[in-house]
């Protein structure tokens, strides 16, 4: 008893296991625009059409069949119809509206179709796929080719191929110039006239009666802070030379920055020394 009842077991689980989803009662037709029909042929998993199809710029193809699940009909729970486009393998799924009969039916022209299947010079390939939830197997069988026949006094379609990620011609970027220096004689003018305030200036002190007599008192006083006030103001000038020839801004600033504390620091003690002879009522 326990024997056969294993041997039951056994024979409902290789059922099981081998059953699978198929079609039957298939076939295949196309309209023209005005309704009739210019072809209709049956087909079968087994029997594919041997010849394409053709579908003209205003036909119609309507697929009717069958989806059985172990041999009985049923509706299954994905049904389609895909057409592949032979040279690119591009694919385009079209669904079968499916009864709880199992009889789907699914229509197709040219305006559904992509435009790459339009331009392409081999015929398409028609499969059906049939599958659903559980053990049965999907099926998925090449049924018909599809031979796209345009109008002649309609122009083809343009495509354009959609820019995708991936490797890319070198690009050499072409920079803008760097900034140059005016010329020579424009900035040898100017130099010149800088150094030329100098004399200028010792004479415009001269005629406002400028005392140098004060001159070793000062340095006897505060030499340090002195030289080190009048350096500083030198150094700051060579600094903004040293920019209009050749430094940038990042070597400007800090050389910039410990002349500027330098001259602060010097600067406080000899003005102070100068403030103190003043108060003193030296001129």
């Amino acid at each position: 008893m326990r024997f056969a009842q294993a041997i039951l077991l056994l024979a409902a689980g290789a059922a099981q296991a081998a059953s699978s989803w198929s079609f039957d009662d298939a076939s295949i037709s196309v309209a023209a625009k005005k309704g009739s029909d210019a072809i209709k042929e049956k087909f079968s998993q087994k029997a594919p059409l041997t010849k394409p199809v053709g579908l003209g710029s205003f036909d119609t193809v309507k697929i009717i069949l069958t989806a059985k699940e172990d041999g009985k009909a049923k509706r299954p729970h994905q049904a389609f119809v895909t057409i592949k486009e032979q040279e690119t393998g591009l694919e385009a799924p079209f669904p079968l509206t499916v009864k709880d009969t199992g009889k789907a039916v699914v229509q197709i022209s040219q305006k559904d179709l992509p435009v790459q299947f339009l331009l392409s010079p081999k015929p398409l390939k028609a499969s059906v796929v049939i599958g659903s939830f559980g053990e049965a197997r999907a099926v998925n069988t090449p049924v018909f080719d599809i031979e796209i026949q345009t109008d002649p006094n309609t122009p083809l379609p343009k495509y354009e191929a959609p820019v995708r990620y991936g490797k890319k011609p070198e690009i050499h970027h072409i920079f803008r110039p760097g900034p140059q220096s005016p010329p020579k004689v424009i900035s040898l003018f100017f130099a010149l006239a800088v150094v030329a305030t100098v004399p200028a200036l010792l004479v415009s002190w001269l005629l406002l009666g400028a005392n140098l007599n004060h001159l070793t008192k000062a340095l006897g006083a505060a030499p340090l802070s002195h030289l080190t006030f009048f350096g500083s103001i030198a150094a700051m000038e060579g600094v903004f030379l040293m920019y209009y020839t050749s430094w940038n801004l990042f070597q400007v600033l800090p050389v910039a920055g410990v002349v500027g504390i330098v001259a602060v620091l010097s600067g406080t003690k000899a003005l102070g020394e100068v403030q103190s002879r003043r108060l003193a009522g030296e001129r």
